[in-house]
């Protein structure tokens, strides 16, 4: 009987152990799965190159919320993001697709507008600037280099 409640303890210790590691590493991921910490707000980009669900969004350097779904609509990069409650967005606020560093990882930057309404839960930003192509632009000036002549 001694040998059983042994047992049975050292079975609820190790699943407690693994239960408190799965919580651990998933607030550590910042995927909050067990709470609610905002409201969600959509926003359609020409182009979402190197954005991933779970990037940053930020205003002022200050992070608001985090990219919760980016999909396909009519061609076009449809970001759905999660904004902390406290969090107010003016209709005409602009989200701009960023890169922290030279070739760091991409995050949705929001300059504040002016107009007094704000944007509803579920609502929709309007003006967006999709990420600048870095790449592209270091390719295009590579090839123009090769591509030219010397002048004789």
């Amino acid at each position: 009987m001694n040998q059983r409640k042994f047992e049975f303890f050292v079975g609820l210790f190790m699943a407690l152990g693994i239960l408190s590691l799965a919580y651990l590493s998933i607030r550590i991921a910042r995927n909050d799965l067990f709470t609610d910490r905002g409201y969600d707000i959509q926003a359609v980009f020409a182009n979402c190159n190197g954005l991933r669900a779970g990037s940053s969004i930020m205003i002022a350097g200050v992070e608001i919320g985090r990219v919760k779904q980016i999909a396909l609509q009519d061609y076009e990069a449809k970001i759905t993001f999660q904004i902390q409650h406290g969090v107010a967005l003016q209709k005409d606020a602009i989200a701009s697709i960023k890169t922290k560093g030279l070739i760091g990882e991409k995050y949705i930057e929001i300059t504040p507008g002016a107009a007094e309404q704000n944007i509803p839960e579920g609502g929709r930003l309007l003006s967006t600037e999709p990420a600048m192509d870095i790449e592209g632009l270091i390719s295009k000036f590579v090839q123009g280099n090769l591509s030219t002549k010397p002048a004789n």
